[in-house]
């Protein structure tokens, strides 16, 4: 997690030095905050990840020694094709639509929402196709 650590730090060093040269030139304040706010997502995190990476034991992935055997995890069941997420973008995309046509159009869209739920769980429990 160092490596990740490292770079996100230094994504907030480069946008702090940006954000310092865009107040100095410009003297605006939304494009210096919206700056100042891309600094702080790569401070948080990269900072979460440093403390980390010093409290925890090493991955392989941060190992020079570390050999290929030791990084392979364990290789799980990979999902099947399934039309259901399609159907639920076009329920919900349905339902955003009701908002600019009309509210008549959120009860096809929230059935279609409904019967993605209910197909995809279905369809999980029984490994295959519905």
């Amino acid at each position: 997690m160092r490596v990740e650590a490292l770079v996100l730090i230094g994504v907030a060093i480069f946008f702090v030095i940006i954000a310092l040269i865009y107040w100095f030139t410009s003297y605006e304040d939304a494009g210096f905050l919206m700056l100042l706010g891309s600094f702080l997502l790569g401070l948080v995190p990269g900072s979460y990840y440093l403390w980390w990476s010093n409290r925890m034991k090493p991955r392989p992935e941060d190992r020079d020694d570390a050999t290929v055997e030791e990084g392979a995890g364990v290789i799980g069941s990979f999902p099947s094709s399934s039309i259901w997420p399609f159907v639920l973008g076009m329920g919900l995309f349905l339902v955003a639509l009701s908002a600019v046509f009309g509210f008549w159009l959120a009860a096809p869209g929230l059935a279609l929402v409904f019967s993605a739920a209910i197909g995809v769980t279905v369809e999980s429990r029984r490994g295959g196709a519905v």
